[in-house]
């Protein structure tokens, strides 16, 4: 069975159109707090942080060139896939950051949003 796959873009990265400075996903930002607030939880999926730059090989790899944008939640077969992901063939994903935080919940016991 595989387990729900987490990509997120790693904190403190560059952007080459800003010299010098470090930059974080604001997108990402509530996923990576609710990480840090259960640690024990966060065992349960694999969690990939990435280099901002493009192409991104490893999201190339799990979906495809065209659907790069982070972060994004590649579903697992441990659970049934909610009935509002997003499908490239077979491959079952959500890449909106709320919807991520209601699904960590549902799928892997992290507390809800309130």
């Amino acid at each position: 069975m595989s387990r729900d796959r987490l990509l997120l873009l790693q904190p403190g990265f560059a952007d080459a159109k800003h010299p010098g400075e470090k930059f974080v996903c604001p997108h990402g930002l509530a996923i990576e707090g609710l990480l840090a607030a259960a640690p024990e939880l966060a065992d349960r999926l694999d969690v990939q942080r990435l280099a901002f730059q493009r192409p991104r090989p490893v999201v190339i790899e799990a979906l495809d060139e065209d659907h790069q944008g982070l972060p994004v939640l590649i579903l697992g077969d441990e659970h049934p896939a909610p009935d509002d992901a997003s499908a490239l063939g077979e491959r079952r994903y959500v890449n909106d950051p709320k919807r991520i935080l209601a699904l960590l919940a549902e799928r892997h016991g992290f507390p809800k949003v309130h």
